[in-house]
């Protein structure tokens, strides 16, 4: 009885078994996963593409949708009424319905190095120069899904686009109450949020294939850099608006070195710690705790002249705790003899509007206020993008090789 009940059930399998054997996975041409040109055409047929620059002018008020909204207004943080034209917060909706609004872009930042944690940078290049705009998308580990060098088209309706600390990004309307944030009183209100990863991976299709070769970088020195961007902006709608279409830009700084620094809040240099970094948020290494605040941290690049630019790292990156090039347990003195470059995404990043100068340049504020830019690598190497390649006396025998902080180094 047992061996025909075995039986039966073998056969009553055959057709199960069979059907799975014959079953192959149902893998997608390129042509259904990325877009050609004529597609491209004919997807956004119902609207028009902008360029990045067109969309930021057409789209982004210099106050956003949210300010007459009494309430639930913007954080207090975002506006000095000492300078009218400056809203350092701002949200624009773009409408659901309606033509369709188009940017495309490249893909200029990677996220394995955990330096632009759900957040990432695109790149038009436009009669020979760069566009770039911000995204801010809720998704983990989004460089797998949207690699550096891909190209993107993004329907934008339903979106929205506005300043987090004076930054432009795309973005969704998001309103924060969390009252157990550090000087909370001064953050509750309205800001750009980040776009939901359903929501954006929607609104995304690729063009092509990833293709880093197609990036363009602007490769200057600190010099060369602060004439083609403003090192103190102007407190008016058009100082802003500069700030804002430099801010993203992908940039080669040529003949730097780190300085051993951090900057205080009150704009003076000072020289970091040999702490550490767990506890000491001036530590000589990249990017030490922020006791739990969470805001980027900054080491003074500069070049032989005395320009200088922050270097910016998050405290969660993987090389947050490795020294600056030359730094060690020692100190910082031997910082100064490594040069080299350091590539990256260009930042302004201003969050409160009561420290803008608004009394001029004998402002106190003025001091920290010409060191608002700047560069965020991608990297460094053995951990992503190796975007910081720096020699000690300038000898490309001598490379610096990244070295960790070592509690029980001797």
């Amino acid at each position: 009885m047992r061996k025909s009940i075995y039986t039966y059930a073998l056969i009553l399998s055959l057709p199960v078994m069979a059907l799975m054997s014959s079953c192959e996975a149902n893998v997608p041409t390129e042509d259904q996963v990325v877009l050609s040109e004529a597609q491209v055409a004919e997807l956004t047929a119902d609207g028009r593409i902008y360029t990045l620059n067109e969309f930021l002018d057409t789209f982004m008020s210099k106050e956003g949708d949210f300010v007459s909204d009494s309430m639930a207004t913007y954080r207090t943080r975002a506006h000095n009424t000492s300078a009218p034209d400056i809203w350092l917060f701002t949200v624009d909706t773009i409408p659901q319905a309606g033509p369709g609004v188009y940017i495309r872009g490249r893909v200029t930042t990677d996220d394995y190095a955990g330096n632009f944690y759900k957040a990432m940078v695109i790149q038009q290049i436009v009669d020979g120069e760069q566009q770039n705009l911000r995204i801010s998308v809720d998704l983990g580990s989004a460089g797998g899904m949207y690699q550096i060098g891909q190209e993107l088209l993004i329907r934008c309706n339903g979106l929205a686009v506005g300043r987090y600390a004076a930054q432009p990004q795309l973005c969704i309307p998001t309103y924060n109450n969390n009252i157990y944030a550090d000087k909370y009183p001064e953050k509750i209100g309205w800001a750009p949020g980040r776009i939901p990863g359903p929501v954006f991976r929607s609104a995304v299709q690729l063009i092509g294939s990833p293709d880093q070769s197609q990036l363009q970088y602007k490769e200057v020195t600190l010099a060369q850099l602060y004439k083609i961007i403003n090192q103190t902006p102007t407190l008016t709608a058009a100082g802003f608006d500069s700030i804002g279409k430099a801010d993203g830009m992908l940039v080669r700084l040529k003949k730097v070195s780190f300085t051993g620094q951090y900057i205080t809040q009150q704009g003076a240099l000072q020289d970091c710690d040999t702490q550490h970094p767990d506890s000491s948020e001036y530590a000589n290494v990249f990017g030490p705790t922020t006791n739990n605040v969470g805001y980027p941290q900054g080491r003074v690049l500069a070049n032989q002249s005395g320009k200088v630019i922050v270097c910016s790292t998050s405290e969660y990156a993987k090389f947050a705790h490795f020294y600056l090039p030359g730094a060690d347990k020692n100190g910082v003195t031997q910082c100064k003899y490594f040069e080299g470059t350091v590539t990256g995404i260009l930042g302004w990043y201003f969050d409160n509007a009561a420290y803008l100068p608004v009394k001029g340049p004998s402002d106190s504020n003025m001091q920290s206020y010409q060191y608002k830019w700047s560069i965020t690598p991608r990297g460094i190497p053995g951990f992503g993008v190796e975007d910081i390649q720096m020699n000690y006396q300038g000898d490309a025998s001598s490379p610096w090789v990244p070295k960790e902080f070592d509690p029980n180094a001797e």
